[in-house]
């Protein structure tokens, strides 16, 4: 092998190294890539490392953390993109790599199959499922907007509820696409479900995040997982309104309901006022027509029941003029009656003393004897006879009271307290008694109070 000689020059590592990174800077300058992401790695300093590949080779690329708020997207593994940026050279390794200043889908294709992938693993955790959505309320008092404060879509809905039903908006102001969007809408509508009942701002009773039609990249910010997972997750109705008719984002899929437009979700959110009085009078008027119905159908039914009913009045006559007529019978039958029995008492009584006489006849002695005790013993006599009887009982009585006993020569004996003592046990030695005689009362004392046998005569 031939010997260079002195001729070659002879450079150092470094020299070598910035060489080829002058070289490679000034060949390529800025340059957009399209790559499949992989290999991502953050670091505690906020700066993202990762590769770009395809079939036929690699590319090491670094998003700086000042550039990630501006990049457009944040890079994951997987996701098939077209990063802008510098080609350089980094000599420590002997590496080139490529300096990422921005990040964009690659094509609608691969937009679309990172949104179904996404789309199956949300479904599959059950945030789509119908059981989660909420009813919207009949006529909410706040309405909360999460959309950009500029452009057609918020004077939209203003308009369109001030027509309807005038309600109180509360709008939380977002950009809908660009670098950040996501974050924020999953902000706002984070932020409007955390507003407490009672607070200083009032707590929206309906929600409407909207935005403007746009290009599927433009709405890529209702497509983050963040912002499905924050709508899926508020308490309060939700209604989407993202795009116009024909776009779908992931956000219509957790949304309480899914408006075509910015105008038809205001119009889901509050009812029309000259309806609902339409309605209102309609309502009434049926409920007075089917009042008035019952009524003619129970006056009906009343009317069938006192055709079937007998005349009260004509009954209370009737029964008036019977119990008159018994009355009047009733006075006239007892006087009647009593002369028809008058009138028959003297042929009985005849009848009597004829047959009275023909046994008097026959029995001779025997009813000479009846008929006299058949006859009333006068008045005098059984009075006469009362009064001996009742004397003779008063003398039985008074022989037995107890001042005929002490008359006969007995005596009663009483303690000091009046009682009687009918027992020589009864009496104590000592004691002071009074015996009471025919003509008055003795006192005396008892002596040893032993009983002794009486020596009374019987």
């Amino acid at each position: 092998m031939d010997d260079p000689g002195p001729n070659v020059p002879e450079f150092s590592v470094s020299e070598i190294s910035g060489a080829i990174k002058a070289t490679l800077e000034g060949a390529f300058g800025r340059v957009r890539v399209r790559g499949e992401v992989t290999e991502v790695r953050r670091y505690a300093s906020g700066h993202t490392y990762f590769s770009l590949k395809d079939e036929g080779g690699k590319l090491t690329a670094i998003l700086w953390k000042g550039q990630a708020a501006r990049a457009g997207l944040k890079p994951e593994d997987g996701m098939e993109v077209i990063a802008t940026g510098r080609i350089t050279a980094y000599g420590d390794r002997s590496t080139y790599q490529i300096i990422v200043e921005r990040l964009d889908y690659a094509g609608a294709g691969a937009l679309l199959a990172r949104i179904e992938a996404l789309r199956v693993k949300l479904a599959g955790e059950g945030l789509f499922d119908s059981e989660r959505k909420q009813a919207l309320p009949l006529l909410p008092v706040v309405v909360g907007v999460v959309s950009s404060e500029q452009g057609a879509v918020i004077q939209d809905i203003r308009t369109t509820i001030a027509r309807r039903f005038p309600r109180h908006i509360l709008l939380w102001p977002v950009p809908v696409q660009g670098e950040g969007a996501a974050e924020k809408i999953a902000a706002a509508i984070s932020g409007f479900d955390a507003l407490p009942h009672d607070g200083p701002i009032p707590r929206p009773d309906v929600l409407i995040v909207a935005r403007g039609g746009g290009s599927l990249e433009d709405l890529m910010a209702f497509n983050d997982e963040d912002v499905v997972r924050a709508a899926a997750a508020c308490s309060i109705p939700l209604i989407s309104a993202v795009g116009h008719e024909t776009d779908t984002t992931l956000i219509d899929f957790a949304a309480d309901r899914r408006a075509p437009t910015p105008t038809a979700a205001a119009e889901l959110a509050v009812p029309s006022r000259a309806e609902l009085a339409a309605q209102l009078a309609q309502t009434g008027a049926r409920l007075l027509g089917g009042l008035g119905r019952l009524m003619q159908e129970r006056r009906l039914r009343l009317q069938r029941a006192e055709r079937g009913l007998p005349d009260l009045g004509a009954l209370l006559a009737t029964w008036r003029q019977r119990l008159d007529d018994r009355a009047e019978r009733l006075r006239l039958a007892l006087p009647r009656f009593v002369a028809t029995k008058g009138e028959r008492l003297p042929v009985l009584g005849e009848r009597l003393r004829g047959g009275l006489r023909q046994a008097l006849a026959k029995q001779g002695t025997l009813a000479a004897s009846v008929l006299t005790r058949l006859r009333p013993a006068p008045l005098q006599a059984r009075m006469r006879e009362a009064r001996a009887r009742l004397e003779g009982l008063a003398a039985r009585l008074e022989s037995v009271s107890h001042e005929q006993v002490l008359a006969r020569g007995y005596a009663l004996v009483l303690d000091r307290k009046g009682n009687l003592l009918a027992r020589a046990t009864a009496i104590a030695p000592g004691m002071a008694l009074t015996l009471k005689l025919a003509d008055g009362e003795v006192a005396a004392t008892a002596d040893d109070g032993k009983p002794r046998q009486s020596s009374l005569p019987l």
